[in-house]
C-alpha cells in the first residue's frame, strides 16, 4: 500500500516520550505496537463530545488503533490495548477527512493520533489540495513531546488534551508511563502557543483553540484538584476546561480496589465545589449519572 512509504522520522522513532529509537519502516515495533502503516479502528459521526465541538451534525472522528499509554481503565481498551482495527494507507486517510466533511461533520477529530503524527500530517497535505476545510482537532491523552507538538504547527485547529495526572506515580501505576506531568503540561503550554484560547463560530461550534480535559477518578479527588490547581496557576484565566465523570471500571479497572466503582455523587459534588472555589469560568462538566454511561456535557459557565 501507498502508506509503506519511507518516513524518515520513523527510522529512529522519538515521536513520543518512550523514545523507543526503534526502524518502524522495518517494522520494528516500540512501546505502541505500531509500524510505519497507520491503523485506525472507526470512523463515525461522533455526537457525544462537548457542544461545541459536536454541534447538530457530529464530530468526524478517526479512532487510531494502538497507543502510548497502558490505561488500566480505559474504555477503548480493544483498540488502544488490543490493537483492533485495520491498516490503510495516507492516501485513503486523506479521503476519509473528505469523506467526512461531505458528511457535513463540523470538524476532523483525531481521536490518539500521537504515533501517526508524521502520518496524519502528509494525509492532511493531500486533503487541503481536494478542499478539506473544516478544523482540524488533536485529541490526545496528554503524553507528548512538546517537538512533537511543535511540529505540528499549522496543521492543527483545535486541541483537546487530556489532563489526567497531577502525580506521576499514580500516571506509572494507572497508565504504565514515567514523567506523564511534566511531558502533559510542557505539551499542553506548546499547544496554547499555538492556537491560543477557544473561538466559536456564530453557530457556537469551535474553530479554533484549546479544551483541557479531565476524568474523575474514584477516589482520586485529589488528583483532580491538584490539576484544577495546575490549570488555574498555570494558563490563561480564560482558559477552557472540560471535567468528565464518565470513568466506569472497565479492563484491569475491575482487578483495583481503588478504581472498581463509578464516582460517587459526593465526590462529584466535591469537584464541582473546587471549580467554583477557583473560579475556572470556562468550559463543560458532565452531569453526574451513576445509573449508566452516557456522556452529558451541560456548561460550566
Amino acid at each position: 500500500m501507498d502508506s509503506l512509504r519511507k518516513i524518515k522520522q520513523l527510522e529512529y522513532c522519538t515521536v513520543c516520550p518512550h523514545r523507543c529509537r526503534v526502524n518502524r519502516n522495518n517494522n520494528q515495533l516500540g512501546r505502541c505496537k505500531s509500524n510505519s502503516n497507520i491503523k485506525i479502528a472507526l470512523v463515525s459521526s461522533h455526537m457525544y463530545e462537548e457542544p461545541c465541538i459536536s454541534g447538530e451534525h457530529g464530530s468526524g472522528t478517526i479512532f487510531f488503533s494502538n497507543c502510548n499509554m497502558n490505561c488500566k481503565f480505559c474504555q477503548n481498551y480493544e483498540i488502544s490495548q488490543k490493537g483492533k482495527g485495520k491498516e490503510i494507507s495516507i492516501e485513503r486517510l486523506a479521503e476519509i477527512f473528505i469523506e467526512q466533511q461531505e458528511n457535513k461533520v463540523h470538524n476532523i477529530n483525531l481521536v490518539t493520533p500521537t504515533i501517526y503524527v508524521e502520518q496524519i500530517k502528509l494525509a492532511i497535505d493531500i486533503a487541503k489540495q481536494k478542499g478539506l476545510n473544516i478544523p482540524i482537532i488533536y485529541n490526545s491523552n496528554g503524553y507528548e513531546n512538546v517537538e512533537t507538538i511543535k511540529s505540528l504547527k499549522g496543521y492543527i485547529n483545535v486541541y483537546l488534551p487530556d489532563l489526567k495526572y497531577s502525580n506521576n506515580e499514580i500516571a506509572k501505576k494507572y497508565s504504565n508511563v514515567n514523567n506523564y506531568f511534566e511531558f502533559a503540561t510542557e505539551a499542553i503550554k506548546e499547544m496554547y502557543n499555538q492556537v491560543g484560547n477557544v473561538e466559536l463560530d456564530d453557530n457556537g461550534m469551535i474553530k479554533k483553540g484549546v479544551i483541557i480535559r479531565h476524568l474523575i477518578l474514584p477516589n482520586h479527588i485529589l488528583n483532580t484538584k491538584n490539576v484544577l490547581k495546575w490549570i488555574k496557576n498555570n494558563m490563561p484565566d480564560d482558559i477552557y476546561v472540560s471535567i468528565m465523570s464518565q470513568y466506569f471500571p472497565t479492563y484491569l479497572a475491575k482487578e483495583d480496589l481503588l478504581i472498581n466503582r463509578k464516582i460517587t455523587r459526593k465526590e462529584y459534588k466535591e469537584i464541582e465545589k473546587f471549580l467554583e472555589i477557583l473560579e475556572i469560568e470556562n468550559g463543560y462538566i458532565q452531569e453526574y449519572n451513576s445509573n449508566d454511561n452516557e456522556e452529558n456535557y451541560v456548561p460550566k459557565f
